[in-house]
């Protein structure tokens, strides 16, 4: 059996283009996904475990459907979002928590406002209404952000993309910003956060002062409320 064949096809079902996105998505290293490949294996407890819609017999056979038998009955509303890959994301209130850091690991509802369905989006973890002016015009005041969260470190920032990031000012203060997060000149201890707007200057900051960060997967913007 060709595990390296079922991985792509996960990896395909999932709207994943890289093996570099698909370790992070089961929050295991680049290079353990290379050796699973050269060595015609996985671990598949990990994947049973990540990809909770993918069936256990076809995950160790490779035979018969590759989603859950429940998946088929598209007469649930449920099991047919799932097959058409719509995800409840949940659209948290920011000033309801005690900043970035608490608001990914904090399992409360009173943060929640709603939750936003659109189909065919990455996988993401969360969304939030963005303040300030420093990404516009690609991103205004008011609009909804969603994003993925990653880990903070340097292997796993994609230089030059977009994200929400909670970055220490002081002991008692964590700023919330949306960036363009780009490699620094100081090294690799630092990272420059970039702006769209051309009247926000760069800056470099200690990775070690980024609290907590999230790539942005998509935005939405009301171009009227009625």
């Amino acid at each position: 059996m060709d595990r390296s064949l079922i991985l792509n096809e996960i990896k395909s079902y999932l709207k994943i283009d890289t093996d570099t996105e698909f370790a992070k998505y089961l929050d295991v290293k680049p290079q353990v996904l290379s050796n699973w490949r050269k060595r015609n294996t996985f671990d598949i407890d990990l994947i049973y475990t990540k990809c909770e819609n993918i069936d256990a017999n076809w995950l160790l056979t490779g035979k018969g459907s590759m989603l859950k038998q429940e998946l088929k009955l598209i007469g649930n509303q449920k099991s047919a979002d799932a097959v058409m890959g719509i995800q409840d994301i949940p659209l948290y209130d920011l000033e309801a928590t005690a900043g970035l850091v608490e608001m990914f690991r904090s399992e409360k509802t009173t943060s929640v406002l709603n939750s936003i369905r659109i189909p065919g989006i990455p996988k993401c973890d969360g969304g939030l209404s963005i303040t300030g002016d420093s990404m516009y015009p690609l991103l205004k005041s008011g609009d909804i952000v969603l994003y993925k969260e990653i880990p903070v470190e340097q292997q796993s920032i994609f230089f030059g993309e977009m994200y929400l990031l909670g970055v220490r000012v002081d002991e008692w203060e964590e700023m919330i910003t949306v960036k363009y997060v780009q490699k620094s000149d100081k090294g690799e201890e630092y990272v420059r956060l970039a702006s769209q707007n051309q009247y926000h200057h760069p800056k470099d900051v200690l990775l070690s002062d980024i609290t907590a960060m999230a790539i942005i997967k998509a935005s939405i913007r009301f171009n009227t409320m009625f």
